[in-house]
């Protein structure tokens, strides 16, 4: 398991060798916050995108973003 950080928040990663897939999990949150990618290379990206989905999901519904 490795740990990457982005904006503040923290995420842990996995790999699943079954699925050829790593996995990751943004921690110390009341929502869930996941993203994935085939290619270790491409994680930094796939997180910054969900966090910002996540971002951009709070403000459409006038709502204040968790914080870790």
């Amino acid at each position: 398991m490795n740990l990457m950080t982005y904006k503040g928040y923290q995420a842990t990663v996995t790999f699943d060798e079954g699925a050829d897939l790593h996995h990751g999990e943004v921690m110390h949150l009341r929502d869930v916050i996941t993203f994935q990618s085939k290619r270790e290379i491409d994680l930094p990206d796939a997180f910054a995108e969900s966090v910002a989905d996540y971002l951009r999901f709070c403000a459409e519904r006038g709502e204040e973003p968790h914080s870790p």
